[in-house]
């Protein structure tokens, strides 16, 4: 079994979650089968309706994340991942028509119904 340290910690924030993610998320880390070696991973991958697809679940970092801290949630993401993410908001909607994780990326020149894909 091989594990992976992440290289570096970042003293900014590339995005930001609302209350609502955040509670969330905490909910989550919370559930007793939660790895605590797991990190919130943010990024992207190509892919989606409109070409590129949001990343977000909990993993164990790899070398090239980099690592930072939104309220007490360990995060981590790619450094190349940045350019297309940075400044965007993540919301948890719990309705009943509308529930998950949705994001506000102020980078996206256009996105698609589902909220989950993006181009830039």
């Amino acid at each position: 079994m091989s594990t992976t340290i992440a290289s570096t910690t970042s003293l900014v924030t590339p995005v930001s979650f609302t209350e609502g993610a955040i509670a969330e998320i905490h909910r989550l880390m919370a559930e007793p089968d939660f790895d605590q070696q797991q990190r919130l991973k943010v990024g992207v991958k190509g892919g989606g309706c409109s070409g590129m697809t949001y990343i977000l679940g909990f993993e164990i970092p790899k070398v090239e994340d980099e690592l930072f801290t939104f309220e007490g949630i360990p995060c981590c993401m790619e450094a190349a991942h940045q350019i297309y993410l940075y400044g965007m908001q993540i919301d948890w909607q719990g309705g009943l028509n509308s529930r998950g994780f949705t994001f506000n990326n102020p980078n996206a020149s256009s996105t698609c119904g589902c909220g989950t894909s993006f181009a830039v």
